[in-house]
């Protein structure tokens, strides 16, 4: 039997499930010295190519007649979402488990692991499919794909490039975060279910299917997380989730129940939100917006003072019009970390 399409959110911006840590960030990233020159010169040299070509060496094209099943669901978290152009879609295994990213700023494709796909039942890879779109809709691509790179190359880059590796990388760390809040309520509004969008979250953080898992005791424990009380372990927690493309599964859980309780959710299923193109009144006067600014200046400078006198010899070279710096002695240039 054929599922039916629900009704599609016409033309809906991303503005209207844009969680506020994401808009303030991206803001942020315009304001931060080196992030667009890295992304300039990786595209220049090709990096972008180069990872596609990683993913899609063993993956596998999903398409009406191949695992027509997954297409269906994906054709569906479009029509919901109201893309009129999917990314291509591809399954592979992925070593580091279940996982799934697109990449890809001219023209996007989404690799999900094999290992998701044989985990999640049908609303709960509605769910995913809608997250990752929701990434295409609120153009995070670009920046996903340079922080993609940057790991996944991140030993072999030219020198040029690994000159601010370590400022950049941590600044686009701490927006991924913030982006990925904003792709889980894509998710929830494309397959009409928070508890389902849940349970995905969950067989990502377990590893096994929700059909083996409690819902409620999960529910439970993202709001144990959020109420703990030691100020010292909050630190740590932080602390520990810098170093993460993602934030942990039961505080994405806690921040989108929190969405959804506070009535945005319903609206924008009534047809209550605003519509792509429409002009932004607020633009980013949202009172986050400074915090970030000075949270990603503070992420960029902790993460280069180790090296200053490193790059201060490099600003010194890159002032030479036409020069190209030769490398130091081996030992003296920063590894990438």
């Amino acid at each position: 039997m054929e599922q039916p399409t629900l009704h599609r959110l016409e033309g809906i911006s991303p503005r209207a499930f844009q969680h506020p840590a994401d808009r303030a960030a991206t803001a942020a990233l315009a304001q931060i010295p080196g992030v667009d020159q890295v992304v300039r010169k990786l595209t220049e040299l090709k990096y972008e190519r180069a990872l596609r070509q990683t993913y899609l060496a063993n993956a596998v094209k999903i398409a009406p007649q191949q695992l027509p099943e997954l297409w269906t669901v994906y054709e569906r978290a479009g029509d919901t979402l109201d893309l009129p152009v999917l990314p291509d879609l591809y399954t592979t295994y992925f070593v580091e488990g279940p996982n799934a990213l697109t990449i890809g700023a001219g023209r996007p494709i989404m690799v999900v692991s094999s290992q998701f796909v044989e985990m999640l039942d049908p609303d709960e890879l509605w769910g995913l499919f809608g997250h990752e779109l929701g990434h295409v809709l609120a153009d995070h691509v670009l920046y996903k794909t340079t922080l993609a790179i940057l790991l996944e190359f991140q030993g072999v880059l030219p020198f040029l490039i690994r000159l601010p590796y370590r400022a950049v990388l941590a600044v686009l760390l701490e927006w991924s975060r913030s982006a990925e809040l904003t792709a889980d309520r894509a998710g929830a509004l494309a397959c009409r279910d928070p508890l389902a969008y849940c349970r995905m979250l969950m067989v990502t953080a377990a590893g096994v299917p929700s059909s083996r898992l409690d819902l409620d005791a999960f529910l439970l424990q993202a709001s144990e997380y959020q109420e703990w009380d030691s100020r010292w372990d909050r630190i740590m927690r932080v602390l520990a989730e810098r170093r993460g493309t993602h934030p942990y599964a039961v505080r994405r859980v806690q921040q989108l129940m929190e969405w959804v309780h506070g009535g945005d959710y319903d609206r924008i299923l009534g047809g209550q939100y605003p519509r792509r193109g429409e002009s932004d009144l607020r633009g980013d006067t949202d009172k986050a917006s400074q915090y970030y600014v000075d949270k990603m200046w503070n992420i960029y400078r902790d993460a280069s003072d180790a090296s200053q006198g490193f790059r201060d010899k490099v600003d010194g070279w890159l002032k030479r019009d036409g020069e190209t710096p030769e490398p130091d002695e081996p030992g003296e240039a920063e590894e990438p970390g």
